[in-house]
């Protein structure tokens, strides 16, 4: 990935959860220990060269996660919780907030002051989706310039936009034959970046891998989105 996106001259950050705190069922997998997998964060951090961020789930977290990574995740399921956004944003890291499937992007505006009110002005918010019945997720690309207007980077997360969650087996399913149409909307929605989770063999990915794009297929996709992107400016 960071070779195709220096062929493509993308800014690349790499995200991974260093511990999988929101799982379907309790037999899932969570992690190889919180230390050790931040260890292996800030390596590939040093060995590439890139900017690496990761999922926060506590106030302690987030002082844990600053001493290794670059960008302090906020889940979308804890996106109004006060403690977390002002931990994260007292680290004086860049602190990215997703979008909770519940809230609309007028209400995302309230997060980014939690952050702000730190000093901490380095905030982006994601988009991710919005609960669509109870196993579905749709996006209303309203919600794009609507967060825009807080005068932060907004992202579009296009592989967890397109998840189908709370699946009876308890597994998430999602559409990855979407993904391409899906970045390519957000695009034309004028989104700051795009976020994509990618796999040499997604039915063996630890998590989400219903809804990864194969690595063999970002080439292309990249290809696209980025003459898309210069058509438009």
């Amino acid at each position: 990935m960071a070779d195709l996106c220096d062929k493509y001259e993308i800014p690349f950050v790499f995200k991974a959860s260093y511990r999988k705190a929101n799982r379907s069922k309790s037999s899932s997998f969570t992690g190889i220990g919180d230390e050790k997998a931040l260890e292996v964060l800030a390596g590939i951090r040093q060995k590439f060269g890139v900017p690496v961020v990761s999922d926060i789930h506590s106030e302690s977290d987030a002082r844990m996660a600053a001493q290794y990574i670059d960008v302090l995740q906020i889940p979308a399921f804890l996106c109004r919780q006060s403690d977390i956004l002002v931990a994260a944003g007292e680290t004086g890291k860049v602190v990215n907030i997703k979008k909770g499937q519940f809230a609309s992007g007028d209400a995302m505006h309230f997060a980014v002051e939690k952050v702000r009110e730190t000093g901490n002005h380095k905030v982006m918010l994601t988009e991710r989706g919005t609960t669509f019945g109870y196993t579905d997720l749709v996006v209303d690309f309203r919600n794009i310039p609507v967060m825009q207007q807080a005068g932060v980077p907004v992202i579009l997360d296009v592989t967890h936009s397109l998840q189908q969650p709370n699946q009876p087996a308890g597994v998430t399913g999602g559409r990855p034959d979407l993904i391409p149409l899906m970045a390519r909307l957000g695009i034309a929605s004028g989104v700051e970046g795009l976020f994509m989770e990618t796999h040499p063999n997604p039915s063996k990915a630890k998590s989400d891998g219903a809804n990864m794009l194969r690595l063999e297929l970002m080439d292309e996709l990249l290809a696209g989105l980025v003459k898309l992107r210069k058509a438009q400016i």
